[in-house]
């Protein structure tokens, strides 16, 4: 066998590899696709509880009433209660089946006091303050009116900003993170323990 066979040969070898390759990434990736077609598509018939984003609810739950979240705190921002208050009711409509009730039969009921919000310095650069944090601390309360339990729970969350801004300045511009933050720890507590 001279050198142009033996390249010749060894070329149809690599194209069979090569081709071998494709093959057995299309076979997996096709395998990859099924799979996750029949997790979605498969549905959720064993345990009677409800999920929809991860969220799970028994099934005998339809109501909750989520009450104003009250600032107790030492230094209040007016904004903050309302907000916050605003956005955990706009996120337990957008994302379980429950509907929103007022009245005093609802199945879940969640309330929560704002109990801290202060300032600090978070970091110090050539002897001067560079950094500064924004904290709060809100205890709630979620009762399951249902099964007469109450679990009662602190949510913090800590926000470092630029010490060259005023405390307005800050909050202007870290309120919306800041609310983001405890109103999805508040949301995860409260239907991760189902």
């Amino acid at each position: 066998m001279n050198k142009n066979d033996r390249n010749e040969s060894r070329r149809r070898s690599i194209g069979q590899y090569s081709g071998l390759t494709v093959l057995i990434r299309r076979t997996i990736y096709l395998a990859i696709v099924a799979g996750l077609l029949l997790l979605i598509g498969s549905p959720n018939t064993g345990c009677n509880i409800y999920k929809f984003r991860d969220v799970s609810i028994p099934d005998s739950i339809k109501t909750v009433k989520v009450n104003f979240i009250e600032n107790r705190a030492t230094y209040i921002n007016p904004q903050l209660s309302p907000r916050l208050t605003d956005k955990l009711r706009q996120k337990i409509v957008g994302q379980t089946r429950l509907s929103q009730t007022s009245g005093d039969n609802a199945d879940w009921e969640i309330s929560g006091t704002i109990t801290g919000y202060s300032f600090s310095t978070a970091g110090i650069s050539q002897q001067k303050v560079s950094t500064s944090r924004l904290s709060v601390t809100v205890q709630m309360t979620f009762n399951d009116q249902r099964t007469n339990k109450v679990d009662k729970f602190d949510i913090s969350r800590s926000i470092d900003f630029d010490s060259n801004k005023s405390i307005q300045q800050a909050e202007t511009d870290v309120m919306d993170e800041l609310l983001q933050g405890l109103t999805d720890d508040i949301f995860n507590h409260v239907f991760s323990n189902w």
